[in-house]
């Protein structure tokens, strides 16, 4: 299998000022290819460092993608970095030139002469278009006699409309990469904690191929099944087996089962799906919107009323004599306050939430969910700041609302 490594060229990465979405979105693509995926690494733009760790990953990969560092300025140092690495003196191509000067000029700009270095290549680089903006890519091949002879570096822009499409339109094309050799399915829990998951799975976590893997997620404990093989056929019925004894270990807790180029899924979109055309309305006590925000612009969502005031909240269904007795944040007061939206809003099903996020009751958590013939709460306490109280409420009441929707032969 082929191996590679992917580094990230830009300051503002290595300092957190923007989040690198781009490693990530390359390693999919590579791993959905069979492409073994050694290290990721992010570099500030420094010339020695950037050259540096060029070197340092072709001793080990096949191919190493780079990210960032293509612009115009002093400070884009990607080309040089690879020039240095391939031991070649970059000029300026007349074709590469001639664009950049007619994309110019089609915008009705004059090019800037800091931009000619945009039309720098090397002996050993191919130009890969970019329809997207004003930098090319590079696609080396170090040459016979190098040390590294035969290895390859793809260096591609920063921005991710610019370099997505050029990592897939340009240099898969270039990679004459199997269509798949790995077959991976992500299992989306809910309900249960990471420990309670792989207690239920065993040994199965222990096993090389097909892998198991469980990671903690914010909605609750993914599960991953991935196996790899000489093709994509023969590694998903090597996964097979093992991907029916961990659904059946989680069965219970299950919203949602995921492959690489799936749209991502989401807790709100499972329970939109369950409600089945049923409309839905909303009341939020302490979230701050985070229970109704994935549903914004959704046409079953028929009203959501958000509020922390205890008066605005006794119109919304809430009784005096819950909130004196059993207090905001009891079942009893997010199943009034669920069955106040149904009726305030003239909805199928009501789902509330009350969370406290500060306080002597700071974590407290109720959600209910109301409809015909069905009613079903829950009380939790979360730690955290008030952000993450706000988000595992939320989280919370998806999950009950989904559990409570799952027809019953489903439940396990």
């Amino acid at each position: 299998m082929l191996k590679a490594e992917i580094i990230s060229v830009g300051t503002e990465l290595l300092l957190g000022e923007i989040v690198d979405s781009n490693a990530a979105f390359v390693a999919r693509e590579l791993a959905v290819r069979g492409v073994t995926l050694q290290r990721k690494a992010t570099v500030g733009d420094n010339l020695e460092r950037v050259s540096g760790l060029i070197r340092e990953a072709l001793t080990r990969a096949d191919l190493v993608v780079m990210g960032g560092g293509l612009g115009p300025t002093d400070d884009d140092l990607t080309r040089e970095a690879v020039a240095a690495v391939a031991g070649e003196t970059p000029t300026e191509d007349p074709e590469l030139l001639s664009w950049l000067e007619n994309l110019f000029s089609s915008r009705g700009r004059v090019m800037a002469p800091i931009n000619r270095k945009q039309a720098w290549l090397i002996p050993s680089a191919a130009a890969l278009p970019n329809p997207n903006g004003t930098a090319p890519g590079w696609f080396v091949t170090l040459p016979a006699g190098h040390e590294f002879a035969g290895k390859m570096i793809a260096a591609l822009p920063g921005p991710p409309r610019e370099m997505q499409p050029m990592f897939r339109e340009q240099l898969l094309p270039r990679l004459g990469l199997p269509e798949s050799a790995f077959y991976a399915v992500t299992l989306h829990t809910a309900g249960i904690g990471e420990s309670d998951v792989a207690t239920r799975l065993g040994d199965l976590t222990r096993v090389a191929n097909p892998s198991v893997a469980t990671y903690a997620r914010k909605s609750g404990t993914d599960v991953r099944v991935a196996a790899s093989a000489a093709t994509a056929r023969e590694a998903e019925a090597l996964a097979a087996p093992v991907l029916e004894r961990v659904r059946e270990a989680l069965k219970p807790f299950i919203w949602n089962e995921e492959k690489p180029g799936d749209a991502p899924a989401t807790m709100a979109g499972a329970v939109a799906d369950l409600l089945a055309g049923r409309s839905l309305a909303l009341v939020e006590a302490g979230s701050g919107g985070t229970l109704a925000l994935p549903f914004a612009g959704e046409a079953l969502l028929r009203g959501a009323a958000l509020s922390d005031d205890h008066a605005t909240l006794l119109t919304l269904g809430l009784t005096p004599v819950t909130l004196g007795g059993d207090g905001l944040y009891s079942e009893t007061a997010a199943l009034e306050l669920a069955s106040g939206a149904r009726e305030r809003f003239g909805a199928d099903m009501g789902l509330s939430v009350c969370a406290a996020t500060s306080g002597e009751q700071v974590g407290q958590i109720a959600v209910a969910i109301v409809g015909e013939n069905l009613e079903r709460s829950a009380v939790m306490n979360w730690p955290g700041d008030a952000g993450q109280i706000r988000e595992r409420a939320a989280a919370t009441a998806l999950n009950v609302a989904f559990r409570a929707l799952k027809p019953p032969g489903e439940k396990g």
